[in-house]
């Protein structure tokens, strides 16, 4: 039902369009399926590939996208913060590395809400549960002075890596975004391919916009001196003896770089490709070159940064030399079809036992005066059939078979909750009463607790890169508030995904911080673990510090420094209550030579 090229009638007939690569058609008719499944849609997709009208009465109730929903709510948590190690330090002890840690974490929580980043991550992420892969794209934007984020159907993506490159952690060097644009007969546009390219490549000396061409196409070209010598772009140096180009980038002063990324945005009419030109290799003397709003004509356009601003996550971790992930409803579709068929089963069984079939023997019906032939039977409320001596009527009762199908059910929804580790009790189908403590409901959600483990940590790395990348572009941008310098390692923190006893947690800190075993930095960071409503960890140490004077009063019987203590508490300087004594001038150092002294 899957294979894209299955003859006959296909579901997937227009992913074969020819510019798309054998390779990719596999995987983009897995998350059309997924896409099926997902919308309930599976049925209709059997109807088209050929399983009979029967395909069309498949009962689909939502089952698969509950269990991706879930799983999202799993994997999020609570709540999702950006974290800058050494940040939370410079409210106990402020050094110049705290300090700048604490200003670029507060400048990427400023960018996270402008670019609404945890919708973003809704959006992608639910993407990369159903489907497995999920997409960003970062872009400066000059007008807004920051960086825009986007999340991209995976369905659209087509990287590019080299022959032998058998790690799937690794990067590739060329990324492809392509889908199609369909025909638009009031504009006179013809049905096109659009592709935008990002390429890491040697530093070129600098190109400009030219003029559009006869054919009215707009392209990039080499910007030359008056004796005819290629110029560079300002900032970049030129290598005499080995003939490269370096720059120095704002992340790494210090080690020149020869490679940046250029940018493509080109666009192509569907019919004026041909079999053979395909997505990795569309002839470039047949796009038409898409204009950026200040001007720049996209055609490999340097945008003066070393790497590729796209990051592509996968729902777990990939197998050796494999570079996609795997959806959350890979290991149950079985399940879910035998759920399916069942439900369909029960429909059935419902409709016979709601209205039953009853057989008459023995009984007068009604004669249509007209015809003269017996009327159709009516079951409902008040009928009354007379009946002979001998007649009866009998029922055929399906309550059994009902019963026995909904319990089918129960048994399905317990294998696909075990199979896909969302558990019974993450599923919410156990019932609270079968467990006997709190303990066998934490061994009970064991396998969710793996689960969302490892889906985070195939994440970690990806939202690390992206989280630097944001930070790269904007020194990029030259924006007010991000440092010059190797950018600081950042993580998206994810909230619990559980209902954690945070009463025991309040306990555990309490005694920790009281014992000295703990910090206060730290002791508030498992608060806010647990769920409690602490907004900034920052504020909070210095609430807490601010009422503490307890604390305050050991710290001035072990320094004896009332300046300290003041500072502890965010008190401001003391004022001694000394009035200023003003100090007469010195007449010697004037000139007007000693004061005379008075009669003795």
């Amino acid at each position: 039902m899957s294979d894209p090229r299955k003859p006959g009638r296909n579901a997937w007939a227009e992913l074969t369009s020819s510019w798309i690569p054998d390779e990719d058609l596999r995987r983009l008719a897995a998350y059309r399926l997924m896409a099926a499944y997902d919308s309930n849609q599976v049925g209709q997709v059997a109807a088209i590939a050929g399983d009979g009208d029967a395909a069309v009465e498949r009962r689909e109730l939502g089952d698969a996208s509950k269990l991706v929903d879930t799983a999202l709510g799993y994997l999020l948590g609570a709540e999702q913060t950006i974290i800058v190690p050494g940040a939370e330090g410079a409210a106990e002890t402020p050094t110049p590395e705290s300090v700048e840690a604490l200003a670029v974490q507060q400048a990427l929580r400023d960018w996270a809400e402008k670019e609404l980043l945890l919708f973003r991550i809704q959006q992608a992420e639910r993407t990369a549960l159903l489907l497995g892969d999920g997409v960003y794209t970062l872009a400066w934007d000059p007008a807004k002075r920051r960086v825009l984020l986007r999340s991209w159907d995976p369905g659209l993506y087509f990287p590019e890596w080299p022959e032998d490159e058998q790690d799937g952690a690794e990067f590739p060097l060329r990324v492809h975004l392509a889908w199609e644009l369909p025909e638009d007969e009031q504009r006179g546009l013809k049905a096109r391919l659009r592709r935008v390219t990002y390429e890491l490549g040697p530093i070129a000396p600098s190109s400009r916009t030219a003029p559009p061409g006869k054919d009215g196409r707009s392209v990039r070209e080499t910007v030359y001196s008056s004796d005819g010598a290629s110029l560079l772009t300002p900032g970049d140096t030129l290598n005499a003896a080995t003939g490269a180009i370096t720059r120095a980038y704002p992340w790494a002063p210090d080690t020149p770089s020869a490679w940046t990324c250029y940018l493509t945005d080109a666009e192509w009419n569907l019919d004026d490709l041909k079999r053979g030109d395909l997505l990795y290799d569309l002839p470039q003397h047949k796009a038409t070159y898409r204009v950026r709003s200040d001007g720049e004509v996209l055609d490999r356009l340097d945008i003066m940064v070393d790497f590729i601003p796209v990051v592509h996550i996968t729902n777990n971790i990939p197998h050796s030399g494999d570079h996609w992930g795997k959806p959350i409803l890979a290991t149950v579709l079985q399940g879910l079809d035998e759920l399916s068929a069942t439900d369909t089963d029960s429909s059935g069984a419902s409709a016979t036992t709601g209205t039953p079939i009853i057989g008459l023997a023995g009984a007068r019906l009604p004669i249509d005066r007209t015809t003269g032939q017996p009327l159709p039977l009516k079951i409902q409320p008040g009928t009354v059939w007379q009946l002979n001596d001998s007649g009866r009527m009998d029922v055929l009762d399906t309550s059994a078979q009902l019963a026995e199908l909904r319990a089918r059910v129960d048994h399905l929804l317990d294998r696909i909750a075990a199979n896909s580790r969302l558990t019974a009790a993450g599923l919410g189908t156990l019932d609270p009463t079968a467990l006997p403590s709190g303990y066998a409901l934490q061994l009970a959600l064991g396998p969710l607790d793996s689960l969302v483990a490892a889906m985070r940590l195939a994440r970690a790395h990806k939202y690390a890169v992206l989280l630097r990348m944001v930070q790269r572009l904007h020194q990029a941008g030259q924006a007010e508030g991000w440092p010059v310098g190797e950018s600081l390692p950042a993580r998206l923190m994810w909230g619990p995904h559980t209902p954690t006893d945070r009463a025991a947690v309040l306990d555990e800190v309490v005694k920790g911080v009281s014992a000295g075993v703990l910090s206060v930095e730290t002791g508030v960071r498992m608060l806010i673990d647990a769920g409690y409503p602490i907004t900034d960890a920052q504020e909070e140490i210095h609430r807490i510090q601010s009422r503490a004077f307890d604390a305050a009063a050991r710290l001035a019987d072990a320094t004896g420094d009332n300046a300290a203590v003041r500072d502890y508490l965010r008190l401001p300087e003391a004022d001694s209550g000394v009035p200023p004594v003003p100090l007469l001038p010195n007449r010697e150092a004037a000139g007007e030579g000693a004061p005379r002294r008075g009669p003795e």
